[in-house]
Formats: C-alpha cells, structure tokens, sequence
C-alpha cells in the first residue's frame, strides 16, 4: 500500500499530499532523501530506501526540471508496488497543466489523484494477469511447435542405419515413436527445436568421439610419459638425498674494518644531546604553516574553453548542418532531452576518469546532472556542452563543500572550557603516511599556542612508537606510550587521563594502519572508538588512489558500523588527503571519498617537511576536475 505521495517545489515549499494516505510516518524519510540523495547529487538512482524504528520505507521521485517540481511517493519496503513509476508519470504529467507559480493550494488535485491511482493499480493488476497466462501459453506453443516442424523435417531426412523413409508415414509403431521422441525433444527444449538441428548434433559429436578414438589422445602413451616422469623424479630425489650430508656453505659477513664502531646511529636515543639540539633547531625554522596561508586560484585561460567551442561547432555543423545549427542556437531548443544529452554526459564522464575519479562515482555524477537537466528549455545563444559542463561544475561545488562547518580551532577553545581535552583519532590503511601528517597537525596546533600531546597507540607495527617520538622529541611535544603488543584502547584511555591531568588541550591519537578487510584489526579500531568517544576521527588516505578509494572507505564505515557495540556509533567525521604534490592533475581521489562517504577533507598533505599542510581549495579542484 502507498504510504504518501508528496508535490513540492526544489525550494521546498509543499504544493500538495494526498489526504487519504494520511498514515503516520515513522522518522523523517523526505528530510533525509533530500539531504542525503538530492543535495548530494545522488538523485540519478532509482530509489532510496529509508530505515527506521520499526519500519523500512522505500522512496522514488521524479522530477519536472522546468517548473523545478519534486514528485515523491512513499511506500513500504516490504511491499514491492508495480504502478509506483507509472503513478509518479501520470501525477507529474496531470498536476503539470494545472501548476501556477503563484498558487500554494492545489485541493482540487485530490479528485485527480484518486482517478489516476485507480488506473495505476488496474493496469498493474492487468500486468500481472497476462504475464501468468503468458507463462503457459507460450511453453505449449513451443511444444506444438516443435512437434510440427520436427514430423516436416523428419519426411526429408535419410538414416542409412535403420533404411526408414519418411514419405507418407509408413509404420504405425516407427511413426508412434517417432511423434512421442520429438514431442519429448520439444518439451525439454522448451520453444520450437528443429529436427535438423538434432542429427547435426550428433554428427559433431560423433566426429569428436571418433577423432578420440583415432589417437588423438592415446591412453599407453599417458600411462609411459607417467613411468617415465616417476623415474625422473625418482632419479632427482635420490640425488638430493645423496647430495644433503655434504658440506653446508654459509655466507660469512664482510668485515670492511676490524675496529670497532665509534658511535650509535641511534637517533632514537634519548640521551643523545646534539640530536635534541639539531632537531629543535629544524623544528624552529619551519616557519608558518600552509594552513594560515591564503591560496590564490589563478584565473582560467579561455584558450581551452575556444578550443572545445570550435569542436562542438565542427561536430553539429558535420550533423545538422550549418543553417539549422545556427538557427538552433539563436532560437534555442524547445526542451532537453536525454538523448540529447548523452554525447556530453559521455565526454564529461571519460574526463572525470582521466582525472583519477572512480567510474562508479563518474557514472552517479552523470546520471545526476541528466536528471537535473532532462526537460529544461536551452536558452538562445547557449551549447547543451556548455550547459552541462555548468551542470556539472554546480554539483562537484555541492559534493565538496562541507555540509557541516567543522571548524578545529573553534572547538578545541570549547572542549579546553569544558576542562577536557580535544581528542582526534587518525586512522586509514598501511603506508598512507598516518604519523607523519599527524606531526604536520600537531605543528599547526602549535603555531596557534595550543598545548598538544600525542599518543602512540599504534602497538602492531615495529618502530612506530620509535617513528612518533623522534616527531615528539622533533616537536617538543610530549608523547605517552606504553610499548608494544598492548591494547590500543586501553593506551588511549590512559593517555587522555594524562592529558587532562597535564592540562593539555589537543591528543592526537595513532593508530596502526590496517586493510579494510582486516576484522580482527577492525574490530581492534572500533574498540578504541568506542571506548575513548573521541571528538574527531580523521581517515587518512592517499591521493594517488582511483576506484580503491570507494573501497576504502565504504568498508571502513561499513566495519565501524558493524563492529561496535553501540547502536549509535561512530562512523569517519573528515578526511586528510596526502601526497596531493605527487598527483599532477589526478585529484578525483577527493572527490570519490567525499562522495561516497559524505565526510569532508579537512587537510591536505603537500609535501614533506611540517608546514606542507593546507586546506582543500574547492574551486581550485573543481576547476581541474573539468579541466
């Protein structure tokens, strides 16, 4: 049963619901399907399905691009409704000729909608009927079929083995089995079989079967080519049964010099003096961080911009000629259609590739910006290419631009008020570059007069807790560490009592780099998740990563979700891009972890010293991605 059916405008406002599917509800289904599916660009799919406390509702929309209008219909999951589409199509093709800009109450609709759900759900129930009677139908039909056309054929075919002749139908008992045999061949090949498809048939696999026989593949052969092969192998194993008493050679270690080493080169080591002083002199001479600096986005040249302009002209003078591309452009089309649409959609979609954007998430960005566009009237003077690359450009700003303001600064003074420090957790997969950006943060709270610590909870991997104290010792931050094979949940808990005790504002948690097929190092994560709560949990991922990134950071989320024992838990709050200096013009690694996560990137690593971190500039992105 249809739950709700709703009219409104992409401003928001409620032009109309059907009174009669006035069922309570439960949640928020609309408020979610436009923040998650029609603000995210995600409205290209099919249908949304929306869970809540006791019910599990399915969603499905069109829309009407011109008079910018929203149909959604509402119905229970459970329930799978076959005129929904049909429904939504006739309810946007009705209430279209009765809409007026200026008018807000439709209740002359309600009588309307009442006659087209009764035609919907009727020629669903017709619908149904004949695929059911179809069924039967068709299966007898191939039966008589194939009984008619195999008795034709057989009256013309010759078999030298049994010397019958088809002509009339002589022998009764032959004829009798003859008719059974071909309605049993067409009854198991369900349609109408040929019968000189069958005797081919056979003929190949009697060709395959004698072609066998012949020495193709002679058995005595196999079984000598075995005897010999189980005396080589015997031959071999003897040898090296005989060979393994003689005597072992061992590499000896070069010796370059007999004296002995004068010192360690141990930079780990805390005692070592002139280290500590080399490195806080390093540290000091950093300077300000790319984060505080302004990034200016240099003004696009219009050389490539002609360039395309000049091919879309060559491409629709080649198709429609000069006169009535031209005529085309001054009027401007009538109403865009999606065939109309797809040579750019294609075009855009190979570009967005190229640029290292996953092709599911180039795929969804398309089909987006189709259903965005399918109905609206091209303006005079104006290309379809240019207005979906315009299209185009809307939605990467919208996807990339945070939805919410996560502000670090902001809420590191609000946490301190609170006496209790700001704890940030930084997780993603191996060799992404955890501790070093880690550093890199821990240097710009720095530089903003923020007293941080850092926590090596990374207890898996060898010499990580050595790598994070050359950065604290580097830094002059205190560290807390426990050493290895330790719980890493129980050392960040620990760290943070530390924190407060020392009254430092920020921790920066470290965690072990794992696959996100990993369970039991998973399951480890969500632990320390759970247990610690923290303010901000930042994955870690590379730029260099095209379609892996969606693989990343899905089963991240997805793991978090399944694994913690709270029913509300913790999913990924931002991302840190790193090695953004080393990908050229590949950036759709931005893109697809913030479209398929819904999280923003909050940091971008550029480089290896402690100042190369800055802010992701959207505009800047955008402008390559379509480049």
């Amino acid at each position: 049963m249809l739950e709700q059916l709703l009219i409104f405008t992409r401003g928001g406002l409620i032009l109309w619901t059907c009174k009669e599917l006035g069922n309570a509800i439960r949640g928020s289904p609309i408020d979610t399907l436009i923040r998650s599916c029609l603000l995210e660009e995600r409205s290209g799919a099919a249908s949304y399905n929306y869970e809540a406390p006791g019910a599990a509702y399915t969603l499905k929309w069109t829309f009407h691009n011109e008079l910018g209008l929203v149909f959604v219909a509402i119905y229970q999951r459970i329930l799978h409704l076959l005129y929904v589409d049909d429904l939504l199509a006739m309810v946007k093709r009705e209430f279209s000729e009765i809409y007026d800009p200026k008018r807000t109450v439709y209740n002359d609709f309600d009588d309307i909608f009442r006659q087209l759900r009764k035609e919907a759900e009727a020629r669903a129930e017709e619908m149904k009927k004949s695929k059911q009677v179809s069924k039967p139908v068709n299966n007898n039909l191939g039966k008589k079929q194939g009984h008619v056309q195999k008795l034709g054929a057989e009256g013309g075919s010759k078999k030298s083995s049994s010397g019958e002749s088809g002509n009339g139908g002589g022998g009764g008992g032959d004829g009798d089995k003859l008719k059974s045999r071909n309605f049993e061949n067409g009854h198991s090949n369900g349609n109408h079989v040929g019968n000189r498809e069958l005797p081919a048939r056979g003929n190949v696999n009697g060709k395959e079967n004698g072609s066998a026989n012949t020495g193709a593949f002679d058995v005595n052969k196999l079984q000598k080519l075995r005897a010999k092969g189980a005396k080589k192998t015997d031959t071999v194993v003897n040898k090296s049964s005989k060979e393994e008493p003689k005597k072992k050679i061992t590499k000896k270690n070069r010796v370059w010099d007999d004296s002995p080493r004068e010192s360690k080169l141990d930079f780990t080591d805390p005692v070592s003096e002139n280290g500590e002083e080399n490195m806080v002199v390093v540290a000091a001479d950093q300077g300000e961080s790319m984060m505080d600096r302004e990034e200016i986005v240099s003004s696009e040249s219009e050389s490539e911009e002609d360039e395309e302009a000049e091919k879309d002209r060559k491409v629709d003078a080649k198709k429609k000629g000069w006169f009535s591309s031209m005529f085309q452009s001054i009027a401007g089309k009538a109403n865009l259609e999606k065939a109309d649409l797809e040579p750019a959609l294609k075009a855009l979609k190979d570009r967005l590739m190229t640029k290292n954007v996953a092709e599911e998430i180039a795929e969804k960005l398309c089909e987006s910006v189709a259903a965005s566009l399918e109905g609206k009237k091209l303006g005079s003077f104006t290309r379809i290419s240019s207005t979906v690359q315009a299209a185009m450009e809307d939605a990467l700003v919208r996807i990339l631009t945070p939805r919410r303001s996560i502000d670090i600064m902001r809420d590191v003074h609000a946490t301190k008020e609170q006496r209790k420090p700001y704890v940030v957790v930084f997780v993603g997969v191996n060799g992404v570059g955890k501790s070093t950006n880690l550093a890199k943060v821990a240097y710009w709270l720095q530089q903003h007069n923020v007293n941080v610590m850092m926590a090596a909870c990374d207890t898996f991997r060898s010499g990580a807790v050595e790598q994070l104290r050359t950065h604290a010792r580097r830094l002059q931050i205190p560290i807390f560490e426990k050493g290895y094979e330790k719980d890493p949940a129980i050392v960040a808990k620990e760290a943070i009592q530390e924190a407060s005790r020392n009254g430092s504002d920020v921790v920066l948690v470290d965690t072990a780099g794992r696959m996100q097929d990993n369970e039991p190092l998973m399951r480890a994560l969500s632990k320390l998740i759970y247990v610690n709560s923290p303010d901000l949990v930042l994955f870690v991922g590379e730029a260099l990563v095209g379609n892996d990134a969606v693989d990343q950071l899905s089963k991240f989320n997805q793991k978090l979700a399944d694994l913690s024992p709270s029913p509300s838990p913790r999913l990924i709050d931002g991302i840190l891009l790193t090695k953004f200096d080393t990908i050229d013009d590949k950036v759709g690694a931005a893109l697809s972890m913030v479209y398929i996560s819904g999280a923003p990137v909050m940091f971008v690593g550029c480089g290896q010293s402690y100042t190369d971190l800055k802010k992701l500039n959207v505009k800047s992105i955008v402008k390559t991605l379509l480049k």
